[in-house]
């Protein structure tokens, strides 16, 4: 018996699990998961995108492609949930851990990884796994703290990435390498660092003994609008049809993959968006999209490096890597932060040669080099989280709904298959664990007991089985949800709830708390419990900024007002 196979079987017995069949007779399996930030549901093609993401395309068709799988809203409290298999609240990350770091007073809110829960990393390495992590932390302040939190005091053997959430691609702020902060060089591009770290990660760790563990946290895509200009010019032209027929496409798309149904029609344009033949600033608009799209492509390049390594190397048999996003595309629109006296460290005001960096969405000022600082804001989220309502930071499916593709040819027999299992990122760990072979921790780094999991493995949908999932909930800046079985209660604050059936209407366009106030009432109870359990506190909190507490969206001027 070989050690890999010794150490597991071994852990296995101490603690009484049962071993997945598909691995009783083969090393337990390496795990590679990969995260996009800020993506939209339908952003890559083999979920409906225009976008080439041939890598992931590739994955897919080898694979199971999730189509009813969730992340939360928003970037921090989702790569909590997803390291820790617990709600975000459970963590001390229900906010921000930069801005809102000290801002509340609550255990829910501390803005900082609690100690006393368990990462996948940490868990994972009490069984033998050599672990590493190459891309975006945002677990912890990025600045004026210590480096409790960085990713190798939370489990993790090596560590290349940027402690901060956002940043410049050519000169990202807080880049560091373990534990010792470095400096981008010239001809950096970060989706390519990140890739080329991940890559060399897995040919280290191929060559020993032991699995491995390694999560590769991308920033693309998103903001700032950064990409090379080989890569855009690809798409310079696409767009040109505007946002309506790209939605449009898209959806088309779906349907005839069987990503969504028809029946359930597709979300009317966001309001505050014109028609595409109204919109003032067409070539910017495009120019928008364009690098949008090339910075999807990059990172699927960037996935084939990591994949081609995998092949390389033999591994990939039983290597399981699973594709996901943290939340849902973004609306947010950048303006110019003012001075730089009191800037956020992410953005820069200066390039790495010394240029002044154009900050903010100017439709005078064509995004794309390291130069600018942009978003691709309400109108392309809109786009990328088609057929769905709203974005990022909300509860309705745009902002929590992300594809999850999952590639593992030893167990996943059933090639470019679909999945309509409900599954949430809190799964994740509980799935490691599962097909590791090794027990939850029973003690956190503080020494506390860690709050029980709560997620689900999904090693029976793997094998094509039926999983039975319970309850889910979801709560950010007021935004609130819960889905059981088919249906699901939401409400973006400040409004009512809102109660839909997901399997006849999962693009939430019929609202039926007027036919059903029994199970709103019931929902509604089972949700307030949850959030006491948790720590949710009721929104606006007292130290909430005065620009936060109102929950309006903004209408930038350069979207035309006479739609």
């Amino acid at each position: 018996m070989n050690r890999r196979r010794f150490i597991r079987e071994s852990a296995a017995a101490t603690a009484g699990l049962f071993l997945p069949a598909s691995a009783n007779s083969a090393d337990r399996p390496n795990i590679i998961l990969i995260l996009a930030d800020d993506m939209g549901f339908s952003d890559i093609g083999c979920y409906g995108s225009e976008i080439a993401t041939p890598n992931l395309n590739k994955l897919a068709a080898g694979g199971l492609r999730f189509t009813q799988f969730y992340n939360n809203p928003r970037c921090c409290p989702s790569r909590a949930s997803l390291l820790t298999g617990l709600y975000p609240h459970q963590v001390g990350v229900g906010m921000m851990v930069d801005a809102d770091y000290r801002r509340y007073p609550y255990p829910a809110y501390a803005g900082d990884l609690s100690n006393s829960c368990v990462t996948i990393a940490e868990a994972l390495k009490t069984g033998g796994y050599h672990t590493a992590m190459a891309g975006k932390w945002h677990l912890t302040p990025p600045e004026g703290v210590t480096n409790h939190n960085w990713p190798l005091q939370r489990g993790f053997d090596k560590y290349f990435g940027t402690i901060a959430g956002a940043s410049s691609y050519f000169d990202p702020a807080t880049l560091t390498r373990d534990n010792t902060p470095i400096r981008a060089e010239k001809g950096f591009y970060y989706t390519d660092a990140i890739a080329q770290n991940a890559a060399q990660y897995v040919e280290n760790f191929a060559r020993q003994a032991s699995p491995f563990f390694l999560y590769v946290a991308f920033t693309a895509p998103h903001w700032p609008l950064q990409a090379l200009e080989e890569d855009i010019e690809k798409y310079k032209d696409r767009y040109r049809s505007g946002w309506d027929e790209s939605r449009r496409e898209r959806h088309r798309r779906q349907i005839e993959m069987g990503i969504v149904q028809e029946k359930w029609g597709i979300t009317p344009r966001d309001p505050r968006v014109p028609l595409w033949e109204m919109a003032s600033y067409k070539d910017w608009e495009m120019r928008r999209m364009a690098v949008y799209a090339a910075q999807v492509e990059r990172l699927d390049r960037g996935i084939g490096k990591i994949l081609a390594k995998v092949e390389q190397l033999g591994i990939a048999e039983n290597t399981l890597i699973l594709f996901m996003a943290d939340n849902g595309g973004n609306y947010e629109e950048l303006g110019d932060p003012g001075p730089e006296a009191t800037r956020p460290i992410y953005l820069p005001y200066k390039t790495l040669d010394g240029r002044p960096v154009e900050r903010g969405n100017k439709p005078s000022v064509m995004p794309g080099p390291e130069n600018t600082y942009q978003s691709y804001g309400i109108p392309w989220g809109n786009c990328s989280n088609t057929p769905f309502r709203l974005y990022k930071h909300y509860a309705h499916e745009g902002g929590i709904s992300t594809p999850l593709v999952a590639y593992w040819p030893a167990v996943i027999r059933r090639k470019n298959s679909l999945t309509h299992q409900i599954g949430h990122e809190t799964d994740i760990m509980a799935t490691c664990l599962d097909i590791a072979g090794i027990p939850y921790p029973a003690k956190s780094k503080s020494g506390a007991t860690p709050p029980p999991l709560a997620g689900k493995s999904l090693l029976p949908t793997f094998h094509g089985q039926t999983r039975e999932r319970g309850p889910i909930f979801w709560e950010h800046e007021g935004n609130s949800a819960m889905r059981d079985g088919k249906w699901k209660l939401v409400s973006q604050f400040p409004n009512n709830w809102e109660l839909y059936d997901m399997e006849e209407d999962r693009t939430e366009m019929h609202n039926l708390t007027d036919q059903y106030p029994e199970r709103v009432k019931r929902m509604a109870a089972a949700y307030a419990d949850w959030a006491k359990q948790v720590g949710v506190q009721p929104w606006p909190m007292p130290e909430t900024p005065q620009n936060q507490r109102q929950g309006t969206m903004p209408s930038p001027e350069y979207l035309r007002r006479d739609r």
